[in-house]
């Protein structure tokens, strides 16, 4: 597919970015930039009729106001490595085109994740599906040691599978979630912010923060502007409940605020303004 101009993503287009021990995301193509953004929003302009500083005022506006087809135009493909466990959380993510490496046509890849004496997590009393804190490495070498045993001998009975004639479709099921997998993941800009949000979050697993935080740089060669609205009005933001509101309301008052140019566009600051007046009145409408 054709693109756009973009000389921070081009510079990495085929580079692999380290994650865990062996896995790594490598972005391989992409379809349209900032300016794509942009163009598509404004429909009826051509390059060249606005400034950078109205082109970033408006991809923070369509960010604000949640106008995300704009942002459906770009599209990036990147390779991936990535443990199975790992990736079983990353195509919950249902909105991305997948090609995977086959296991029922190819050897699995050798590699399996494995994990620092001093990796080895709690489970958390409050968050059922997370950790918290550290084991002692006293306790992580030994766990560290059981879980390199495991995994060459897992090896070893999948290779004598495949040595004596069994189908790979079959040898391949006793393989540990551990075993690394490839995949070529396709996706669109607003969908892979959606995955960004969710998967660079303090709740998520350490393992899929680690990758996201890999395709995050690779979204920062690829659309900066977008990225800062992102940051800036969904990544950073936060969200308050309808309690939440009246709670504010009952024990808080808003002072009249001066434009603080440094921080907001103006028109930027006359829509803060109003949310702030519209959360601290009970008389205005908050639906």
């Amino acid at each position: 597919m054709k693109r756009a101009e973009s000389v921070g993503l081009d510079e990495l287009l085929g580079q692999k970015i380290k994650v865990l021990d062996d896995g790594f995301v490598c972005p391989i193509d992409y379809l349209g930039n900032d300016q794509t953004v942009v163009r598509s929003a404004r429909v009826s302009y051509g390059d060249g009729t606005k400034t950078v500083r109205e082109d970033r005022g408006l991809i923070r506006y369509l960010m604000r106001h949640r106008h995300t087809s704009p942002f459906e135009m770009c599209q990036l493909m990147v390779y991936v490595r990535v443990p199975m466990d790992t990736w079983r959380q990353w195509i919950r993510h249902r909105t991305a085109r997948v090609n995977e490496y086959s296991t029922r046509y190819s050897v699995a890849i050798r590699e399996m994740s494995e994990t620092g004496r001093a990796a080895w997590r709690v489970q958390s009393d409050v968050n059922k599906q997370g950790s918290d804190g550290l084991l002692d490495e006293s306790v992580g070498q030994i766990l560290s040691s059981d879980e390199k045993d495991l995994h060459a001998f897992a090896r070893d009975v999948y290779q004598h599978r495949l040595d004596v004639g069994v189908a790979r479709e079959q040898a391949r099921k006793d393989l540990p979630l551990s075993t690394y997998t490839e995949a070529y993941w396709s996706i669109d800009l607003h969908n892979l912010f959606h995955f960004l949000g969710l998967r660079e979050d303090t709740h998520a697993q350490l393992e899929i923060r680690q990758y996201a935080n890999a395709l995050h740089e690779i979204v920062r060669a690829w659309v900066p502007l977008s990225l800062e609205a992102f940051e800036d009005y969904t990544q950073n933001s936060v969200t308050f409940s309808g309690p939440e509101i009246e709670f504010i309301r009952k024990y808080y008052s808003i002072q009249p605020l001066q434009y603080p140019a440094t921080t907001f566009g103006k028109a930027e600051f006359a829509e803060f303004y109003d949310a702030m007046l519209r959360l601290m009145d009970d008389k205005h409408d908050i639906r």
